[in-house]
């Protein structure tokens, strides 16, 4: 393989003309798999393969370039890169190094530059740059999957939402069980988009819904330090996001069900509601009802939660997994109820639907606005919204960070609404402003995006409110 494989002389010239502007250095880009001590050798351009007296000056200036680059001396250290670069991209053989550093040098370039097609040309130097790595270095699905998360995280738009799909599952293809930490959170995102949009089937995304929770369940069980904040991440995201499929009957078996929704019957065997949702996520789970958990949550609810006979229809459909005519008749039920309070508790019950068991956030908020305006003066409409806004976390952010964590500024909002308009639910108000209280951006997240607490700000994504900047107590 020779130098100009990896850069023509007229783009060799191009790069030449440029000099990173100096920046902070702040990168999110993944770190590449550790090699082995068996690991050969790699094939391409090395200064072990160059006379001995210019094998020591190359790898003179590799040491000279990186102790610039260490001390933020970008303009410096990239021009003497791409000396090392240009006759020795593989360093050793046994590090990818110079690799790693071109992309960074243009990735600093992209932050510094203004214009729209000069920062293509650098996107396309960094691929360019990619391609030669998977070349030198192969290692699986790791390159496949870097090029993916930049595509999705830095240069989003690049490239359609399929063909982005297409190289994240190229790379767990490639590295299955193993497959990279980094790509699971997009993945998971695409992956539920991608069979919602009908652009793949039940059987492909049930293969990497398990796929993705094995990686994670070995990634959490065998993580160690400081390691395991990247697994926690994921499993704060992942899980929440792949909840979309128990809308699809027959994605999830019985097991799923009981695994994930007894548990909450147990912490709470008296709450009627939760009786109601246990029985029908388990009813959807096709269990059967001679199950020993089953029966437990069936004797509960005959012997607690004598039903309303104006809405006895609703809970049986309800009870039965059937959304779709549970709401058709909980909406002719609330036609039909000349009383305000009843009336407004219907519509409220179809706002719930719509959030516990059809995932639908939107429509599940227009109808508890629905019920809120019917009864003036409630506080559970917007106790509802507020834990709405509260879990929308993986909608909107990766599960953790600046995006994920700003929606807790509107939910605080309806919750403090809620407890002013209603006495009756302070204490749960309180008890839920407390708790996400804590997961509010820190001051220095706040700081580091130039804004400042008390002033207004937007939030976008599903919820679009308005809200105030508010730092989590320290």
């Amino acid at each position: 393989m020779t130098t100009k494989s990896f850069l023509t002389g007229a783009l060799f010239l191009f790069l030449a003309a440029c000099t990173p502007k100096t920046v902070e250095k702040t990168t999110t880009t993944p770190p590449p798999p550790p090699k082995t001590e068996n690991e050969s050798l790699s094939d391409c351009p090395k200064w072990t393969d160059l006379p001995a007296s210019q094998a020591d000056e190359v790898e003179t200036n590799f040491v000279i370039y990186r102790d610039f680059l260490k001390a933020r001396d970008y303009t410096e250290a990239y021009k003497i890169w791409q000396k090392v670069y240009e006759v020795a991209p593989a360093a050793d053989g046994k590090r990818q190094t110079v690799f790693n550093d071109g992309i960074y040098f243009y990735e600093n370039l992209i932050r510094g530059e203004e214009d729209s097609l000069q920062k293509d040309q650098y996107i396309d130097l960094i691929f360019q740059i990619y391609d030669d790595l998977d070349r030198c270095y192969p290692q699986g699905g790791y390159v496949a999957g870097r090029k993916a998360f930049d595509l999705y995280y830095k240069y989003p738009g690049k490239i359609s939402q399929d063909e982005l799909f297409a190289l994240f599952r190229k790379s767990v293809d490639t590295d299955g069980d193993t497959a990279q930490y980094f790509v699971l959170n997009p993945f998971t995102a695409l992956l539920v988009d991608q069979y919602f949009e009908g652009k793949i089937g039940m059987e492909e995304a049930q293969k990497y819904e398990q796929l993705i929770l094995s990686v994670l369940k070995t990634g959490l069980e065998t993580c160690k330090g400081k390691d395991c904040d990247k697994w926690i991440t994921i499993n704060e995201y992942a899980p929440a996001r792949l909840e979309a499929f128990e809308t699809v009957k027959g994605f999830y078996d019985c097991a799923y069900y009981e695994e994930k929704y007894y548990k909450e019957f147990k912490q709470n065997p008296d709450d009627c509601e939760v009786i109601r949702t246990v029985y029908s996520r388990f009813k959807w789970g096709e269990c059967p009802e001679t199950d020993a958990r089953f029966k437990e949550v069936i004797t509960a609810g005959n012997a607690k939660c004598v039903e309303e006979t104006s809405l006895q229809a609703v809970y049986s459909a309800l009870k039965q997994a059937k959304y779709r005519e549970a709401i058709e008749l909980a909406q002719k039920a609330a036609e039909e109820e000349p009383d305000r309070v009843k009336k407004a508790g219907t519509v409220l019950l179809i706002s719930k639907i719509y959030y516990a068991h059809l995932k639908n956030y939107p429509t599940a908020r227009k109808y508890a606005r629905d019920a809120a305006a019917i009864r003036s003066n409630w506080g559970e409409p917007y106790m509802l919204i507020g834990r709405l806004y509260a879990s929308s976390g993986p909608l909107c952010g990766p599960g953790r960070g600046w995006d994920s964590q700003i929606v807790t500024w509107p939910a605080i909002d309806m919750w403090n609404y809620a407890k002013k308009i209603d006495p009756s639910v302070s204490k749960e108000a309180n008890q839920l402003i407390n708790s996400y209280s804590a997961y509010m951006p820190s001051r220095e997240d706040v700081f580091q995006k130039l804004l400042k607490e008390g002033d207004p700000f937007y939030v976008g994504c599903w919820i679009q409110e308005s809200t105030t900047i508010r730092s989590a107590p320290q």
